[in-house]
């Protein structure tokens, strides 16, 4: 049976909370999202989404 290796290996299992990632078709880019407050955190430099946080729809 599968399991999670062990705590402090530095990998995180699940997706980053209260962040979410949406597609800016203007600048063809990812962008971050805080959930509270809405605000935009960052923009990938590359075109390939986040890793591990969740997408809007």
């Amino acid at each position: 049976m599968a399991r999670n290796p062990p705590p402090g290996d530095g990998h995180r299992v699940g997706a980053v909370r209260e962040r979410s990632q949406t597609y800016n078709p203007h600048t063809e880019r990812w962008v971050k999202r805080d959930t509270e407050t809405g605000k935009f955190i960052d923009q990938k430099a590359d075109p390939k989404p986040f890793k591990g946080v969740t997408r809007e729809k």
